[in-house]
């Protein structure tokens, strides 16, 4: 009896001790995602006061829109459920965070992609007849910006079909337990519809955007290979602005690449079980908030925000 009694609390220790790290991990995660997020989107509406935004910069300033948006409907359920607040929400208000958390992605998918297809046409078109089109091309990304948002508000609204319609819960139903919510009868029918227009367009923006970032990896190896071995010239390609976007934008959409295709991986293996393990169900959760989390930072870390920002309000001061 004693040792039973020894190993149940070791056991139960154990438990304390992962759902503790489990609070933790997301607690922290959650505050960093909000803290970056925000601090970018204040940036970006102070810059915007001022300046017109470039087309890159009004593509980024989506971005970490939707990335805030997932943060908010994602990381802050997940943190709660994690502290014990568990179905908070009833069946509509379920699908409503849910409906949130899938068009933040759906949009951060589209932007990241808009990105690397904007920054690729723009390195390979570095002659004079890309010169005349700087305005045109802007105003085309907040044409697409703008679709891309209709659009996916609208797609999303099938999470909403099961409400509307006549359900048969005898037939092609099932209910979701997300922790921090409920949903009743979701029918597998808005499921399918799901993948036909959401998850679909989603894997194609993944193809296009690893499609993208080869282009750019090859302009960059031949511009390279090219003016090697005229050094002045090297040195003041590799300092030009045009080229050093082009590097960072690589940087974060393979760091978006790489956490995509873990968590899409992830969400595969728990497909395909019938009662995933609690590790593979947290590390999901915690590896489809990493992008959203640290896509600002790799932002901050490669771009002169608060330089820019500051010499902006100089120039305001003297003029």
């Amino acid at each position: 009896m004693g040792v039973a009694t020894i190993k149940e609390n070791q056991a139960q220790s154990k438990m304390d001790f992962r759902n503790l790290a489990i609070k933790i991990i997301f607690l922290s995660q959650t505050t960093i995602g909000i803290l970056g997020n925000f601090s970018l989107i204040i940036y970006y509406v102070v810059y915007y006061i001022v300046y017109t935004l470039k087309p890159t910069d009004l593509i980024l300033m989506h971005l970490v829109t939707s990335n805030a948006l997932m943060v908010l409907s994602t990381g802050v359920p997940h943190t709660m459920a994690a502290f014990g607040l568990t179905h908070l929400l009833n069946d509509l208000g379920c699908r409503l965070i849910l409906y949130i958390q899938r068009v933040g992605r759906s949009i951060s998918i589209g932007s990241t992609c808009l990105l690397s297809i904007f920054q690729a046409i723009i390195i390979s078109h570095r002659e004079s007849c890309y010169k005349g089109q700087k305005v045109k091309s802007a105003k085309y990304v907040g044409y697409s910006l703008s679709l891309l948002w209709v659009l996916h508000i609208f797609i999303n609204f099938i999470l909403f079909v099961d409400i509307f319609i006549k359900r048969n819960r005898n037939n092609m139903t099932r209910d979701r337990d997300f922790k921090y919510c409920y949903i009743v009868g979701q029918n597998e029918f808005s499921d399918l519809l799901y993948v036909a227009l959401v998850v679909c367009p989603e894997i194609l923006s993944s193809v296009l955007i690893t499609y993208s970032s080869g282009s750019m990896i090859g302009i960059l190896y031949r511009h390279k290979q090219r003016v090697q071995h005229i050094r002045s010239f090297h040195v003041s390609s590799r300092n030009s602005p045009e080229w050093r976007a082009t590097q960072n934008i690589l940087v974060l959409v393979s760091t978006f690449l790489g956490f995509y295709t873990l968590s899409s991986i992830l969400q595969g293996c728990i497909a395909l079980q019938n009662n995933p393990n609690w590790w593979l169900l947290n590390i999901n959760r915690l590896t489809s908030m990493c992008f959203p989390t640290f896509a600002p930072f790799v932002l901050m870390s490669h771009y002169s925000f608060m330089p820019k920002l500051s010499l902006t309000w100089i120039r305001n001061k003297t003029s």
